[in-house]
């Protein structure tokens, strides 16, 4: 990080860094601030980063870690993203059904448990291997898979029930609803 090491570009990892903390903490202000603890943390450990190592999954292991440590300060956050998603799902307007189900999407991911989604974002997100994602969160390769795999299953299941779903934040203005036309 102070230049003399080769093939070591932190700038070139800051928007994958800043993409996988925004899905773990679900607020961009918040995303900035773990960004910046994790550099931080890496700037201050960087000589324990080995040579020839994947700069990468180091950095985002590092950003997971950080992660971990908020969590365990702070669980009385952990019900921000339900408001924010309420509100972000009051305000799309009815006749966008794309953005609709978008959101409807969106909130399906949040709602993954924490250890689905952290896999699935390394995976299908980041690109990141199953090897490298499994190491990024300190887990074996097995458990990775099994969690991509139910929450691949869980969005799927979403998708099959959510297709017709009706969004249920929307109302009937100037009438009952009962009447047949």
């Amino acid at each position: 990080m102070n230049g003399k090491t080769p093939g070591f570009n932190v700038i070139g990892q800051l928007a994958a860094l800043r993409r996988y903390a925004l899905s773990l903490v679900r607020n961009p202000d918040e995303a900035e601030d773990l960004v910046h603890d994790a550099l931080v943390k890496a700037y201050e450990r960087q000589s324990s980063f080995r040579t020839g190592a994947s700069v990468r999954n180091w950095l985002m292991s590092i950003l997971h870690n950080a992660h971990v440590d908020r969590l365990r300060q702070r669980r009385s956050q952990e019900r921000r993203h339900d408001a924010a998603a309420e509100l972000a799902e009051a305000s799309v307007p009815a006749n966008q059904d794309h953005s609709v189900r978008l959101t409807q999407l969106r909130n399906a991911f949040f709602a993954l448990p924490e250890d689905q989604r952290e896999a699935l974002h390394l995976v299908a997100i980041e690109e990141l291997s199953y090897q490298e994602a499994a190491e990024t969160l300190g887990i074996p390769v097995g458990t990775l898979m099994s969690r991509v795999a139910r929450a691949r299953q869980r969005l799927r299941a979403f998708e099959q029930s959510g297709a017709t779903a009706p969004v249920t934040h929307l109302r009937l203005v100037g009438g009952t609803g009962d009447d047949k036309q």
